[in-house]
């Protein structure tokens, strides 16, 4: 009897597969996380000493690292208790509570013409594949080596040619005895009342095969050759294999170098996808020329609670971005959730390994943040919150965004979230006044910066503040705006160097236009003439940096951070320089920490370990809300609540 696919994946879900397993092993208690459904025990396949058995809920997989075996609820079943796959489904669907299916004859049937329609598609997949190596494909594959996929990648990918004929493939596959009606079915050729002789779908185009979820062909994507082609990129039409909101392009392939470790990318197309594996992320997926759909979403959670998704980083790309982030928020919950990073303005995955290689991308990975960022962002950029009335507008959004969370327990945890950040933003403590006219004092407590809590902060657009943060400073390659104040700060009032030589000399700086500025400035010093300002800029525009430095300058003057530039009174660039060097310092052992606890989390999973990370990750965060304070100096200088 034959199985519908929906069916054996309801009843998977409904049963933890440590359930099954856990009735024939012993976990081990040191090494097994029972509220993450993270599972050790001595493998029942092979005799052991130590735990290598692993399963995890989550992906409902099981794998031993000691002798290799792996596979799901079923397989387990079928190889260790050597019972039939029927038998092994009924077990599992007992433990489901689900019924089993009365047999379906007509479905059945159905199951054989789709298998065997699977079959006409392998032999059009190979056709594809001769004619890229015949002389037909020669400009093929001039195309794809001067995109650097090497043969071996083209082979692994099994890229093809459809030559330029409108009868090609279709007389070949009538030729092996295939039916005219399974070649219309599989979406192979253009064909209908309106069309006298039917024709090939694909013609003169690099064909990218599409596998299923078990790696067998059901549609092809194809790549025009010719420049005035009306469609760049063309997909298979909608048949009885391929549906094209259903399927992510490499997704067997994509779940299998998961299984070894990472989680899931989600990337643009074909040629990001390809490219990112010749570099060595096999792991990545791509929707079929279109915005990821619900389904594609759910599709990536059965491999990972948490997929990175990957943009452009030019205001297209946010949009795209807070579209997905919009469809996504009802469906969250814990365990289920995505990651968002920003690729630099004008590259895809493609350009950015060719230009900086697999690091360049492990960067914008590091860089990728959650969901609530992504929101938070979206709701403040480029609003102007100086009045109550636009702060309670922002709170009132919020809370009727993260109202749409259906998920009770996350509900609540995202609006505290966004409770904590309005409060972080506005100011922790919210003051009655001290008396008539009191707001204009300066607050002690505070240094004698700030007017009140908060004050500064809530003339200015939290996007500034925002455009600090990971997720939004690669976006077009654009300097780091804490990074660049304290460049400008050091360039425009040169005492600070002296008073901070060690701090500056040894300064860690991201981007490399802040880097070369930095440079430049440390050689005027060296030079003896770091103590002018003057002089300062003449070596940066000796070493044809001038470009550089005035787009620092301009970037510092559209956030307004006006006490790093030069006409602001040395207290306050003295008070600026501190709060961003203490920043910046604070974020960067931030980073370095963050990055060890998840090293030490994914070594050893334990409670401690697990308390450790988030620990560090709410520091993360507390530093990142004191940046959006950066703002407010100005006493000295006569500039305080002017807002300019």
């Amino acid at each position: 009897m034959r199985f519908d696919t929906s069916f054996l994946d309801e009843i998977r879900d409904r049963v933890p597969i440590s359930s099954v397993i856990g009735q024939r092993v012993t976990w081990d208690r040191k090494k097994t996380n029972a509220q993450r459904g993270d599972y050790w025990a001595n493998c029942p396949f092979h005799g052991e000493k130590s735990p290598s058995f692993h399963c995890e809920d989550r992906k409902g997989r099981y794998h031993c690292f000691g002798c290799g075996v792996s596979g799901d609820h079923f397989k387990f079943l079928t190889e260790l208790e050597n019972v039939s796959f029927p038998e092994a489904v009924e077990r599992i669907a007992e433990l489901a509570g689900v019924p089993m299916p009365a047999r379906d004859e007509y479905a059945e049937k159905r199951q054989q013409e789709r298998a065997s329609l699977k079959d006409v598609m392998e032999m059009a997949t190979r056709f594809f594949e001769d004619r890229l190596q015949s002389a037909d494909g020669a400009r093929a594959r001039a195309y794809l080596r001067e995109r650097g996929l090497t043969p071996a990648t083209q082979q692994a990918f099994r890229l093809g040619y459809a030559p330029e004929s409108r009868n090609a493939l279709k007389e070949h596959l009538a030729s092996k005895g295939i039916a005219k009606a399974d070649i219309e079915a599989c979406g192979l050729v253009r064909h209908g009342d309106d069309i006298p002789v039917s024709y090939d779908w694909f013609r003169d185009r690099i064909m990218f095969p599409i596998p299923d979820s078990r790696g067998a062909i059901i549609a092809f994507g194809g790549r025009a050759l010719a420049p005035d082609a009306l469609a760049k990129y063309m997909n298979s039409p909608e048949t009885e294999l391929f549906h094209k909101g259903n399927v992510l392009y490499n997704f067997a392939r994509a779940r299998k170098a998961q299984g070894r470790g990472g989680t899931i990318l989600v990337v643009e197309g074909y040629m990001d996808v390809i490219a990112l594996a010749q570099a060595g992320f096999e792991n990545a997926v791509a929707p079929l020329g279109t915005a990821l759909t619900e389904n594609q979403l759910q599709l990536l959670w059965r491999m990972t609670g948490e997929p990175v998704l990957c943009f452009d980083g030019d205001q297209a790309g946010l949009k795209a971005a807070w579209r997905v982030a919009d469809m996504a928020l009802p469906m969250v919950e814990p365990g289920k959730t995505a990651r968002f990073a920003l690729l630099p303005e004008g590259k895809d995955p493609d350009d950015l390994v060719k230009a900086e290689g697999p690091e360049g991308f492990r960067k914008v990975l590091a860089d990728a943040r959650p969901l609530a960022d992504l929101l938070w962002l979206r709701e403040t950029a480029g609003g102007l919150f100086d009045t109550p009335e636009r702060k309670a507008e922002l709170e009132k959004g919020l809370r009727e965004l993260t109202g749409r969370i259906k998920d009770e327990s996350l509900r609540f945890h995202y609006q505290q979230e966004m409770r904590e950040r309005v409060q972080a933003f506005f100011g922790r403590t919210r003051e009655k006044p001290r008396g008539k006219g009191d707001w204009s004092k300066p607050d002690k407590a505070q240094g004698g910066q700030f007017a009140k809590p908060g004050a500064a902060a809530s003339r200015f657009a939290v996007s500034e503040s925002l455009a600090r943060s990971a997720l939004v400073k690669r976006a077009g390659g654009i300097m780091p705006l804490r990074e660049t104040a304290i460049v400008a700060a050091l360039v425009n009032h040169p005492e600070l160097v002296e008073e901070n030589f060690d701090h500056c000399e040894m300064l860690e700086l991201s981007h490399p236009d802040l880097r070369l500025l930095h440079t430049a400035l440390i050689d005027a010093m060296a030079h003896g003439a770091g103590n002018d300002r003057r002089a300062v800029l003449e070596a940066i525009e000796r070493a044809g940096h001038k470009e550089r430095w005035e787009r620092a300058v301009a970037l510092i003057r559209r956030a307004r951070l006006w006490p790093v530039l030069e006409d602001a009174a040395l207290e306050d660039a003295r008070d600026a320089f501190a709060q961003a060097l203490h920043l910046h310092r604070s974020a960067g052992t931030l980073h370095k920490e963050l990055k060890a606890a998840e090293m030490a989390l994914a070594t050893e999973p334990t409670d401690e370990n697990y308390r450790h990370l988030v620990e560090i990750q709410t520091q993360f965060r507390d530093v990142q809300a004191t940046e959006a304070l950066i703002e407010g100096f100005g006493i000295s200088s006569g500039r305080a609540g002017r807002g300019s």
